[in-house]
């Protein structure tokens, strides 16, 4: 199979003409896999399944081995014994860490032009990377498991230290000239006061009910999606979440099955990048109209830089 049109992807990145999509897969590209008992103390972000034995384990999760490795079934079952507030100090002291930038966050924070990120990762390896580059973003977070600011997202202008709580159809960014790092499942703060996380199943379920809703994603970046390619990277279709979400994006995901769009030849394409994806995340991907390649995040960014060389 032919691999990716690397050229093409370089050149709409660098004039903001695509929107990447970050999922957990792109923290694993220089990584070696952790233990998956210590975090606080491993060198690498641990993978969902790591996260998930490691609650599993402090919890002491009555199923069997097999859901052990499902991190919203045990993240609920940790609330369900310890709380909310003890399950965030948790993830707080596993997120808190000052974890090296992949080569695919600084590749995306050496582009200029103004770009909509949007990535489901509780980390803050983006983030760093933009300001280790000395290039100036906006930040917004969904605090779906903070009541206080239910129905709100954050919004951290450029350079500013405090967030404003905004209804999401209510924010507005001029994206034509600012980078946005979206957040969409929440995020660390390593002040440790805007720490949030959709983790749980019930947090899931919430966030999913206002996606249907048009209340979770904000209206400004659904508009800007419409003429924009996607470049999902680190996902496996097997996540039913994400497929849900997909589900109610895909009237507004060009080059989607189900978009609004006209012939086929005038649709925007959209591709994955996902290392060794199952039969079954292929077809998932290839019913979606989105374009699924065999390879590493690595190998992938290595490849989009010598196109620049």
């Amino acid at each position: 199979m032919p691999g990716p049109p690397y050229g093409i992807i370089a050149g709409l990145l660098k004039t903001g003409q695509v929107v990447p999509f970050l999922g957990a897969g792109v923290n694993r590209a220089e990584q070696q896999e952790g233990d998956g008992t210590n975090h606080a103390t491993d060198a690498s972000l641990p993978t969902g399944s790591e996260l998930s034995l490691a609650l599993a384990d402090e919890s002491d999760f009555p199923e069997e081995e097999t859901n052990r490795t499902d991190l919203s079934k045990v993240a609920s079952y940790f609330v369900e014994q310890a709380g909310r507030q003890v399950l965030r100090e948790r993830l707080h002291k596993v997120f808190d860490r000052d974890f090296t930038p992949c080569d695919i966050h600084t590749y995306l924070a050496e582009i200029a032009s103004p770009m909509l990120i949007v990535t489901t990762n509780y980390d803050d390896l983006t983030e760093r990377a933009f300001a280790q580059a000395g290039r100036p973003f906006d930040l917004v977070v969904h605090p779906t498991d903070r009541r206080d600011l239910d129905a709100s997202v954050l919004w951290w202008k450029a350079g500013v230290a405090e967030p404003v709580p905004v209804p999401p159809n209510e924010l507005l960014i001029d994206l034509k000239a600012t980078t946005v790092i979206y957040k969409m499942h929440g995020t660390v703060d390593r002040r440790s006061k805007w720490d949030s996380y959709v983790i749980t199943e019930e947090d899931y379920v919430d966030f999913l009910s206002r996606m249907t809703g048009n209340t979770a994603v904000p209206a400004i970046f659904m508009r800007h999606f419409r003429s924009r390619h996607f470049l999902f990277l680190g996902y496996g279709l097997r996540d039913w979440n994400l497929r849900v979400v997909l589900r109610n994006m895909k009237t507004k995901l060009p080059g989607t099955a189900g978009a609004e769009q006209g012939e086929d030849d005038d649709a925007v394409r959209s591709w994955a990048i996902q290392f060794r994806p199952s039969a079954l995340e292929k077809e998932l991907w290839n019913a979606r109209n989105i374009k699924i390649y065999d390879l590493s995040i690595g190998e992938f960014v290595k490849q989009l830089r010598e196109r620049q060389s």
